[in-house]
C-alpha cells in the first residue's frame, strides 16, 4: 500500500481530498487533525484510515511515522496570530518536509496560494513586503523550497526538493452539509445580497476560480502519479475578468444590467473615503495590482479529467444559491 500523511483535513479541500481518496485500497491514509471533532465523516469506518490527533506545533512526535511515509499532503496552514502563522505555516511544515525519508518518500503535494506569484507565474515580492502574516509567511515558506536559507537556518533538505510540488490555489469555492464551507462560498450568499448595487458598477480585474472537488481531483492524480522532479502548479480555470463573471452572476439570478459606471481608481479611493473604510497595504496593492492573472493554470479539465465546477453558472448551482443552503437569496 502507499502510505499517505495528511495535514489540514478538516477543512474544506481536506475534506474534499478524503473523500477522493477513501475509496481507492491502495492506500492508507494517516490523517493529522487538530480537531477532530471538526471532520464530517467518521475515520473509523475505513480500515486502512489512521486518524491522528494533534497539529503542526508537535509534529516531531511523528517522526517515527513520517520515515515511512511515501506520499505527504501537506494542506494545513493558519493566520490570525503572527508568532502561531509563522510557526505553523514556515517552521513546523518545513519541519516536516525535512522529517520524511528521502529514500522512501516518492513525492510532497505542498499547499500554497496563487497570491504569492506575479502574472508570469513568479515570486512577487510585494507579497513578501506588504503581504498579510499569512500571505508572507506562504512567500517565506515558498523561498525556503525553492532553496533559499531563511534566518534561523531554516531550509530544505536537497535530496526533497525535487520531490516536491506546490500547487497554488487561487479564489477557492466550496462546501457542502457534511463538508466545510470555504471562506468564500461562507460568505457567498451575503455578498450576492448587494448584487442589484454591485451590478451597476463595472471594475478593472481578472482572476481566476476553483471549486475544492476539482482542487481534490487534481490533487488525486499527482498522488497517483508522482511527478518525480520539482513541480509548480497553479490551480484554477480559465481567466475570468470581473466584468464578464458580474455578467454571469445576473444572467444566472435572472437579473439584467442596463448600464454600468466604469469604478477607477480615484472613484473607489472615493467611496473607500466616504466610507471610511480601513485599507492595509496589502488590501491597498491588490486593488492597483487588479489582474490577479497566471499562465497555464491546471483543472481536472487540463488533465483530461472532468471538472466539476468549471463555469460560474455551476459555481453557483454547486453553492447552493436559489436554493438556500449558503444564507438569503439574493
Amino acid at each position: 500500500m502507499k502510505r499517505i500523511f495528511i495535514t489540514g483535513v478538516s477543512g474544506c479541500i481536506g475534506h474534499y481530498l478524503a473523500e477522493a481518496l477513501l475509496p481507492i485500497a491502495d492506500y492508507e491514509l494517516f490523517l493529522l487533525a487538530r480537531n477532530p471533532q471538526k471532520l464530517r465523516f467518521n475515520p473509523r469506518d475505513y480500515p486502512r484510515v489512521h486518524l491522528i490527533p494533534g497539529d503542526l506545533a508537535q509534529i516531531e512526535d511523528q517522526a517515527e511515522l513520517l520515515k515511512t511515509i511515501d506520499c505527504a499532503v501537506l494542506i494545513a496552514t493558519s493566520w490570525g496570530d503572527p508568532e502561531e502563522t509563522f510557526q505553523t505555516n514556515v517552521v513546523k511544515t518545513l519541519t516536516l518536509i525535512n522529517l520524511l525519508d528521502p529514500d522512501r518518500c516518492e513525492q510532497i503535494i505542498y499547499f500554497s496560494t496563487a497570491s504569492i506569484l506575479d502574472r508570469q507565474g513568479h515570486p512577487l515580492p510585494e507579497a513578501g513586503e506588504l503581504g498579510t502574516d499569512y500571505i508572507r509567511t506562504k512567500y517565506l515558506c515558498h523561498q525556503a523550497l525553492s532553496g533559499e536559507v531563511l534566518a534561523g537556518g531554516l531550509t530544505v533538505n536537497p535530496e526533497l526538493t525535487e520531490k516536491i510540488t506546490v500547487v497554488y490555489p487561487t479564489l477557492v469555492f466550496g462546501g457542502a452539509e457534511d463538508k466545510p464551507y470555504s471562506h468564500l462560498s461562507g460568505g457567498l450568499g451575503e455578498i450576492l445580497n448587494w448584487l442589484n448595487l454591485i451590478r451597476w458598477f463595472q471594475a478593472d480585474g481578472s482572476f481566476h476560480f476553483i471549486h475544492a472537488r476539482d482542487i481534490a481531483r487534481v490533487v488525486a492524480y499527482l498522488v497517483a502519479h508522482p511527478q518525480g522532479r520539482r513541480q509548480d502548479w497553479v490551480l484554477g480555470n480559465a481567466p475570468l475578468t470581473v466584468k464578464a463573471a458580474l455578467a454571469e452572476i445576473c444572467a444566472y439570478l435572472g437579473k439584467s444590467v442596463y448600464f454600468q459606471i466604469p469604478l477607477s481608481i480615484p472613484l473607489a479611493n472615493f467611496f473607500i473615503r466616504l466610507f471610511r473604510i480601513e485599507m492595509a497595504p496589502w488590501d491597498r496593492f491588490c486593488l492597483n495590482y487588479r489582474h490577479f492573472t497566471y499562465p497555464n493554470p491546471v483543472n481536472p479539465d487540463a488533465l483530461g479529467l472532468e471538472s466539476y465546477s468549471p463555469t460560474v453558472a455551476r459555481l453557483l448551482e454547486a453553492s447552493g444559491i436559489l436554493s438556500g443552503k449558503t444564507g438569503p437569496t439574493p
